[in-house]
């Protein structure tokens, strides 16, 4: 009898401790990793990966502009709550440079989804301007304080291939048990981005004319992959208002080569595209480096299917 009521005891102890430990194993397992994006464009990259294995947040909305952000204090603690960290490199978010310092995280895991792209420079500091891409106009120099080459590589979904690989191999490391998992949300949406492309370009390719002007040097991946000529930016530094001299030079050179088409960005000042097109008559189309700056881009694919069929209409196109 007394060996009974110790076995019960020792059974209810027994299952106690593994109702708890199976408890704590749920737990464990429906955690979502706390991830820190720059921005939104890499916050919808690390969801597609990760699925709802990951909580991101990006510290720009996509309203601001990508160059001049300021930090607020949240930033700083999203970043100290974080176990990763995305961001694009190459000089573009200087401004996170701070906030990774002053939040103390040494053990901070840091993505730079750069690394590896092939990297669109500025034409004057190259010699072999002969052998430039055709959709890069070879008066379209890049002037933009980033000497490592231009940062805004997301545009074209080719880099995206590579953006996305750099997020899955650190997902993994850091997470082996959903290994299986990450590698299929990479093939899916690597596939997703080649049907994109394929359909777009063959849109792009009925256009007789792919001449435009662009509000700031966010374009030329972009304009590559998809095959518009870039003639001109209106503005060559970020956070600068271009001159008159260049504004007459830009009027003269859209009139020679018959540029109809001003491309405007919600986060920059409008008022200059607006005077380009008052001088010249082309029109104004306004397009968004970045997700969620305007209706229907809450996504990259929709972002890159918003901006192309956009352009593709003021173009001409249908």
């Amino acid at each position: 009898m007394l060996l009974s009521r110790q076995h019960k005891k020792l059974s209810f102890q027994a299952v106690l401790l593994l109702g708890s430990l199976l408890f704590a194993t749920g737990l464990h397992a429906e955690d979502k990793i706390p991830i820190v994006v720059t921005l939104p464009v890499l916050k919808d990259f690390t969801e597609q990966i990760g699925g709802s294995s990951v909580e991101v947040k990006s510290l720009i909305t996509g309203m601001e502009s990508e160059h001049t952000y300021t930090p607020k204090p949240s930033d700083l603690l999203a970043i100290k709550e974080a176990k990763l960290l995305v961001k694009i490199g190459l000089g573009l978010e200087i401004w996170v440079n701070a906030l990774i310092k002053n939040a103390d995280r040494p053990d901070l895991r840091i993505v730079t989804t750069s690394d590896g792209v092939g990297l669109i420079r500025d034409h004057a500091e190259r010699p072999e301007r002969e052998h430039l891409d055709k959709t890069i106009d070879p008066q379209h120099a890049f002037k933009e304080q980033h000497t490592m080459g231009n940062p805004h590589i997301w545009l074209d979904p080719e880099n995206v291939k590579i953006m996305i690989r750099h997020i899955t191999d650190e997902l993994i490391r850091f997470d082996p048990a959903r290994r299986g998992e990450y590698l299929k949300n990479q093939s899916r949406y690597i596939l997703e981005l080649e049907s994109l492309e394929a359909e777009l370009k063959k849109k792009v390719n009925r256009l007789p004319n792919r001449n435009i002007v662009t509000h700031h040097p966010a374009w030329p991946y972009y304009a590559r992959r998809f095959g518009f000529v870039i003639k001109g930016d209106i503005l060559t530094q970020v956070g600068t208002e271009p001159s008159a001299k260049h504004l007459g030079e830009l009027i003269k050179l859209m009139k020679r080569e018959k540029v109809k088409v001003i491309v405007s960005e919600p986060q920059l000042n409008p008022k200059v595209p607006q005077i380009l097109s008052e001088e010249t008559g082309a029109g104004v189309v306004v397009l968004s480096p970045l997700p969620g700056a305007l209706p229907g881009t809450e996504s990259y694919v929709d972002l890159i299917r918003y901006n192309t069929e956009t352009l593709i209409k003021a173009l001409g196109g249908s």
